[in-house]
Protein backbone atom coordinates (compact mmCIF):
# COMPACT_ATOMS: atom_id res chain seq x y z
CA UNK A 1 0.00 0.00 0.00
CA UNK A 2 2.84 2.38 0.90
CA UNK A 3 4.55 1.80 -2.63
CA UNK A 4 1.19 2.97 -4.27
CA UNK A 5 0.43 5.71 -2.42
CA UNK A 6 4.36 6.72 -3.54
CA UNK A 7 3.70 5.82 -7.02
CA UNK A 8 0.39 8.51 -7.01
CA UNK A 9 2.60 11.21 -4.79
CA UNK A 10 4.92 10.82 -7.95
CA UNK A 11 2.37 12.27 -10.34
CA UNK A 12 -0.08 14.23 -7.78
CA UNK A 13 1.54 16.24 -4.89
CA UNK A 14 -0.16 15.40 -1.74
CA UNK A 15 -2.05 18.99 -1.65
CA UNK A 16 -3.82 18.49 -4.48
CA UNK A 17 -5.16 14.86 -2.87
CA UNK A 18 -6.20 16.88 0.27
CA UNK A 19 -7.85 19.06 -2.03
CA UNK A 20 -9.70 16.66 -3.73
CA UNK A 21 -10.41 14.67 -0.80
CA UNK A 22 -12.15 17.59 0.72
CA UNK A 23 -13.98 17.99 -2.01
CA UNK A 24 -15.38 15.11 -2.87
CA UNK A 25 -16.73 15.76 0.66
CA UNK A 26 -17.94 18.58 0.68
CA UNK A 27 -19.56 17.58 -2.98
CA UNK A 28 -21.01 14.36 -1.11
CA UNK A 29 -22.61 16.19 1.41
CA UNK A 30 -24.07 19.17 -0.71
CA UNK A 31 -25.31 16.88 -2.83
CA UNK A 32 -27.44 14.74 0.12
CA UNK A 33 -28.64 18.40 0.79
CA UNK A 34 -29.05 19.86 -2.64
CA UNK A 35 -30.57 16.75 -4.68
CA UNK A 36 -33.56 16.08 -2.19
CA UNK A 37 -34.51 19.94 -2.08
CA UNK A 38 -34.74 20.64 -6.33
CA UNK A 39 -36.87 17.32 -6.71
CA UNK A 40 -39.44 17.82 -3.93
CA UNK A 41 -39.55 21.54 -5.27
CA UNK A 42 -40.76 20.82 -9.17
CA UNK A 43 -43.80 20.53 -10.15
CA UNK A 44 -45.36 16.86 -10.27
CA UNK A 45 -46.09 17.27 -13.97
CA UNK A 46 -42.32 18.78 -15.02
CA UNK A 47 -41.29 15.46 -16.44
CA UNK A 48 -44.64 14.31 -18.45
CA UNK A 49 -43.14 15.13 -21.77
CA UNK A 50 -46.95 16.50 -22.69
CA UNK A 51 -46.38 19.85 -20.44
CA UNK A 52 -44.73 22.27 -22.30
CA UNK A 53 -41.96 24.21 -20.77
CA UNK A 54 -41.09 27.56 -21.28
CA UNK A 55 -37.77 28.85 -19.02
CA UNK A 56 -38.28 32.42 -18.76
CA UNK A 57 -40.24 32.79 -21.58
CA UNK A 58 -41.80 36.53 -21.03
CA UNK A 59 -38.25 38.00 -20.26
CA UNK A 60 -35.73 40.39 -22.01
CA UNK A 61 -34.10 38.55 -24.81
CA UNK A 62 -30.93 39.23 -23.63
CA UNK A 63 -31.40 38.26 -20.13
CA UNK A 64 -33.14 34.96 -21.62
CA UNK A 65 -29.80 34.38 -23.60
CA UNK A 66 -27.70 34.99 -20.59
CA UNK A 67 -30.08 33.16 -18.21
CA UNK A 68 -29.84 29.83 -20.57
CA UNK A 69 -25.69 30.56 -20.64
CA UNK A 70 -26.13 30.37 -16.87
CA UNK A 71 -28.02 27.17 -16.73
CA UNK A 72 -26.55 25.01 -19.27
CA UNK A 73 -23.13 25.95 -17.24
CA UNK A 74 -24.20 24.78 -14.62
CA UNK A 75 -25.75 21.35 -16.05
CA UNK A 76 -23.09 20.85 -17.55
CA UNK A 77 -21.21 20.97 -14.19
CA UNK A 78 -23.49 18.77 -12.70
CA UNK A 79 -23.80 16.14 -15.52
CA UNK A 80 -20.07 15.92 -14.52
CA UNK A 81 -20.45 16.47 -10.71
CA UNK A 82 -23.53 13.72 -11.35
CA UNK A 83 -20.95 11.14 -13.74
CA UNK A 84 -17.77 11.38 -10.69
CA UNK A 85 -20.28 10.65 -8.10
CA UNK A 86 -21.24 7.14 -9.92
CA UNK A 87 -17.27 6.05 -8.70
CA UNK A 88 -17.38 8.86 -6.29
CA UNK A 89 -19.62 8.40 -2.59
CA UNK A 90 -23.00 10.57 -3.66
CA UNK A 91 -25.80 10.28 -5.76
CA UNK A 92 -24.61 10.17 -9.48
CA UNK A 93 -27.63 9.27 -10.88
CA UNK A 94 -30.22 12.05 -9.41
CA UNK A 95 -26.95 14.35 -9.94
CA UNK A 96 -26.79 13.51 -13.81
CA UNK A 97 -30.49 14.28 -13.76
CA UNK A 98 -30.66 17.23 -12.83
CA UNK A 99 -27.92 18.57 -15.05
CA UNK A 100 -29.57 17.37 -17.81
CA UNK A 101 -32.54 19.30 -16.51
CA UNK A 102 -30.71 22.28 -16.60
CA UNK A 103 -29.43 21.94 -20.11
CA UNK A 104 -30.88 22.30 -23.25
CA UNK A 105 -30.04 20.17 -26.43
CA UNK A 106 -32.41 18.40 -28.78
CA UNK A 107 -34.52 15.11 -27.58
CA UNK A 108 -33.65 16.30 -23.77
CA UNK A 109 -37.48 15.39 -22.70
CA UNK A 110 -37.20 12.45 -23.81
CA UNK A 111 -34.05 11.28 -22.63
CA UNK A 112 -35.34 13.10 -19.04
CA UNK A 113 -38.68 10.77 -19.03
CA UNK A 114 -36.69 7.74 -20.09
CA UNK A 115 -34.29 8.06 -16.86
CA UNK A 116 -37.35 8.93 -14.45
CA UNK A 117 -39.33 6.34 -15.88
CA UNK A 118 -37.19 3.38 -14.33
CA UNK A 119 -39.09 1.82 -11.96
CA UNK A 120 -36.32 2.61 -9.32
CA UNK A 121 -35.27 6.24 -10.21
CA UNK A 122 -38.95 7.32 -9.99
CA UNK A 123 -39.48 5.28 -6.29
CA UNK A 124 -36.19 7.31 -5.24
CA UNK A 125 -37.80 10.64 -6.08
CA UNK A 126 -41.53 9.58 -5.26
CA UNK A 127 -40.28 8.46 -1.54
CA UNK A 128 -38.36 11.79 -1.26
CA UNK A 129 -41.49 13.80 -2.57
CA UNK A 130 -43.60 11.48 -0.27
CA UNK A 131 -41.32 12.98 3.01
CA UNK A 132 -42.55 16.36 2.29
CA UNK A 133 -46.09 15.60 1.30
CA UNK A 134 -45.75 16.37 -2.56
CA UNK A 135 -47.58 14.73 -5.29
CA UNK A 136 -45.91 11.94 -7.19
CA UNK A 137 -44.44 13.11 -10.25
CA UNK A 138 -46.72 12.26 -13.16
CA UNK A 139 -45.16 10.72 -16.70
CA UNK A 140 -46.66 10.25 -19.87
CA UNK A 141 -47.77 7.20 -20.97
CA UNK A 142 -45.11 4.74 -22.55
CA UNK A 143 -45.62 3.96 -26.61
Amino acid sequence: MDDLFATVQQWIPVDVLIGLTVASAIGFVGSLIAIPMILVRLPADYFDTRTPRHWMKDHHPALRLSGLIAKNLVGIVFLLAGFAMLFLPGQGLLTMLIGISLMDFPGKRQLEAKMVGQPTLLGVINGMRRKFDKPPLTLAPGP
